[in-house]
Order: structure tokens, then C-alpha cells, then sequence
């Protein structure tokens, strides 16, 4: 049976074996591409970005800045564009009706087949998708950093990624995370979005989604899931590097704060363009693809500075709710309230004047810290993962820093072909 994914297209993964690929691309012009489009190739390869099966063309990219949809009117919110500059294609001679081999870390990734060159009007791209054409929004910087040409067509992977350590058991791309739920006997999956180390504020978003997101299903056996899937992209400065995000969370499960019964970390390669609403969007439409009925969504979800209203990103996801294949599980605040003596939700007690919130700086100031907090604030195992993170991969800092930066151990690598 095909696996159905977003839009209700066929989720299919456009992938040559090395002997086929081998043949494929010899005497193929080059272009190197940069980290973002390697990661949106495997996106796009894979079956992530379903109905996608390469780089826009003009016609959907003013599809989705005019009505937040592709020419064929299925839902898309964000432009996945592969740019180059004018003096690159006249060097290279690359035309509309070419192939071209996208190298990466100087090996042969994928086919490019060259179906359209075009232009696009930068500001108004930003203004459509972001609501701002103001540089200081992230997105709009991504943008405005854009070549001046860009070539929409379809993509074949022809180098499979070597996901690195401590990554590789957390890459599950669509096929294999659908099967993976099948296995579990899982009926319905709440995604947890996150960029983060979990303090015990978030596992109880969690648990509450997951609550949420049971509703009426039987109780013989565990029919529903958490799955935790960490943005894997670009990163800023003082973010928390990548392998604590990644192995704390799962460090929930293997400390029984969860089990294998009802949750599993992986991974999804995107570089986040802080679009608030429409992230949230696109949000939903990556984990339809992966397979889940339900998504978490907080306050000014994706957001950025105060870009978007607190509830926006609601708002529109029911604007087009009859167009998604996933329910919105809108989640509140969970903190710590001294008078009940538990962590609890502010939509539960009534005791707000006591209420003590988990306050992104008072984290990382723990974090920073390194002195071990009250469970009640992180769990010992979690804490204690942080801290041997920060040693082993963050260069002595569980936050990213220059050195880290610099001299990190890539998530994936592009090994030579082989045939």
C-alpha cells in the first residue's frame, strides 16, 4: 500500500543505487551547494517536503507568496528555492533543459535537472512570507541573501548522507518513521517541535499533548505516541549545540520519564526561517509527511521577536484546518506552583500570583551555572547529559560558540561515490 502524505500525494523517496547513479551523472556540469540546500536535497529526496519532488518553479513560488499555495492548490507556505548567480550559469553554461551534479563537501549529492532559470523580486518574496521586509528578521536576512537567479526543477539524490555520531539513530526519514509507528501499534502521533533542552516544563507539554491527543482511544495497549523531532539546521550563537538537543530528549525515554511505548526522538534536517504563522504551516505539513495526526503548537509558535501576534499562528492554521491532514493540539504553559506543590498547567490551578514559570533565561542561567537544579526544574539524567554534552562535543560549552562553529563534527557527511 502506498503511504499517503501531505495533499494526499504519494510519499516516494527519488534515490539512485551507486552503480546507476555512477553512470548517471559522468561528464555532468558542477554546482557546490552550501549546507541549506544540502539539507532541503535530503528534504527533498526523502519525501519530507511531499508533494515537492525538487526546487520550486516561478509559477509556485507566486503560488505560495499570493495565496499560501502551489499552483496545483495544495497548501505550501515557505518558498524552497535553489539560487545561484547570473555569472555562475553564463561560466558554467548552464541552460533551461540541462542536468546538473550538486557536489557537497566536495562529492557528487544529487541531480539537478534544470527545468527553469528565473528571477524574483526579493522584497516582495519576504513581505509575502514574512509579513516584514525588514533585514533584521531572520528570515528576510536568508532571503536578501539570496543569488539573483534561481533554478526550479526536479532533484535525485545519488549519494546517500553518513549521518555521524551521535546522530544516526535519530535520522528516520518518512518511509521508515511510518513503518516504525506501524510497529508500535501507534494510531495517532503527537509532534513535539523543538530547538531546546527539555526542563520538566517541557516534558509536561508533552505528556499533556499526548493526554490531549489519546482522547478516545482504548487503553488495552498503548495506542498513541510522542514524537520528538528536533530542527537540525543552521546555528546561532548561544543556541544549545546540537547533540544535547537531541540526546537529552531522548534521555526522557531512557530514564522512564516517558518509554518506548509512547515516545521516540528523531531528527528532521531544516534550516528555521522564524516565520511564525506561516512556519507553524509548514510545520504541519512536514509532520504529515512523517506520519503524525497530531502537532503541538504554543504561543507565537516559530516566532521571532514580536513579529507575530501571541495566537496568530492558531489563527491561521484554522484558516486552513479543512486542508490539513493534522489536528492542532494547542498547548498552554506548563510551570511550577508552589501552593499545589507540582508542576501544573496555567488552564488547571488558580493560584497565578504564586505561579513560578520556566523563564528561558532562568534555564540557561542554571545551565550556565553547572550547578545541578531541583529535579523539579530538570531532571538529575538530563542535566547531568547536558553537562557531559557540553565536554564531549560543545568544547567545554553546552551553548554554540566560535569554536564550535568552527571545528564541530558535521551531522552528515557526503562520502565519495562509489559504484
Amino acid at each position: 500500500m502506498p503511504e499517503i502524505g501531505h495533499g494526499g500525494f504519494e510519499i516516494r523517496e527519488n534515490i539512485l543505487e551507486p552503480k546507476e547513479a555512477a553512470t548517471k551523472i559522468e561528464g555532468l556540469k558542477q554546482i557546490p551547494i552550501r549546507s541549506q540546500i544540502a539539507n532541503e536535497v535530503i528534504d527533498l529526496t526523502y519525501g519530507y517536503f511531499t508533494p515537492l519532488q525538487g526546487f520550486m518553479k516561478k509559477e509556485d513560488v507566486d503560488a505560495v507568496c499570493a495565496k499560501m499555495r502551489l499552483a496545483d492548490g495544495t497548501v505550501w507556505s515557505i518558498p524552497i528555492l535553489f539560487d545561484i548567480s547570473s555569472e555562475e550559469l553564463s561560466e558554467k553554461g548552464i541552460q533551461e533543459g540541462d542536468s546538473v551534479l550538486l557536489t557537497y563537501q566536495n562529492n557528487p549529492m544529487a541531480i539537478l535537472e534544470v527545468e527553469e532559470i528565473f528571477e524574483y523580486d526579493l522584497q516582495a518574496m519576504s513581505l509575502a512570507v514574512y509579513g516584514t521586509d525588514e533585514a533584521k528578521h531572520p528570515g528576510c536576512a536568508r532571503t536578501y541573501e539570496y543569488q539573483n537567479r534561481f533554478l526550479g526543477g526536479k532533484v535525485t539524490l545519488v549519494n546517500r548522507p553518513r549521518i555521524n555520531s551521535p546522530y544516526e539513530p535519530y535520522f528516520l526519514p518518512p518511509l521508515e518513521m511510518r513503518r516504525i509507528f506501524k510497529e508500535k501499534g501507534w494510531k495517532r502521533v503527537v509532534a513535539h517541535q523543538t530547538r531546546n533542552v527539555p526542563h520538566t516544563g517541557h516534558e509536561w507539554l508533552m505528556k499533556g499533548a499526548w493526554l490531549q491527543s489519546y482522547g478516545d482511544l482504548p487503553i488495552d495497549q498503548p495506542y498513541c505516541g510522542v514524537l520528538v523531532n528536533a530542527i537540525i539546521g543552521a546555528k546561532r550563537k548561544g543556541d544549545y549545540i546540537d547533540e544535547a538537543i537531541i540526546l537529552t530528549q531522548d534521555e526522557l525515554r531512557k530514564s522512564g520519564y516517558f518509554g518506548d511505548h509512547n515516545h521516540l526522538t528523531s531528527l528532521t534536517f531544516w534550516d528555521m526561517r522564524y516565520a511564525g504563522p506561516k512556519e507553524a504551516i509548514f510545520h504541519a505539513m512536514l509532520r504529515t509527511n512523517l506520519g503524525l495526526t497530531h502537532h503541538m503548537f504554543g504561543r507565537d509558535h516559530a516566532g521571532v521577536g514580536d513579529y507575530y501576534g501571541t495566537y496568530e499562528a492558531h489563527e491561521l492554521l484554522e484558516s486552513v484546518r479543512d486542508d490539513l491532514d493534522v489536528t492542532p493540539v494547542y498547548s498552554m504553559n506548563w510551570l511550577y506552583c508552589p501552593h499545589c506543590g507540582e508542576i501544573t498547567s496555567e488552564g488547571l490551578c488558580n493560584h497565578s500570583e504564586e505561579w513560578q514559570k520556566f523563564s528561558g533565561t532562568l534555564i540557561r542561567s542554571i545551565v550556565m551555572d553547572g550547578v545541578k537544579p531541583p529535579r523539579l526544574i530538570f531532571r538529575p539524567e538530563v542535566f547531568d547529559l547536558v553537562m557531559e554534552s557540553a565536554e564531549k562535543y560543545g568544547f567545554g560549552s553546552p551553548f554554540v560558540t566560535d569554536e564550535y562553529l568552527s571545528n564541530r563534527t558535521p551531522v552528515f557527511s557526503i562520502s565519495p561515490l562509489e559504484a
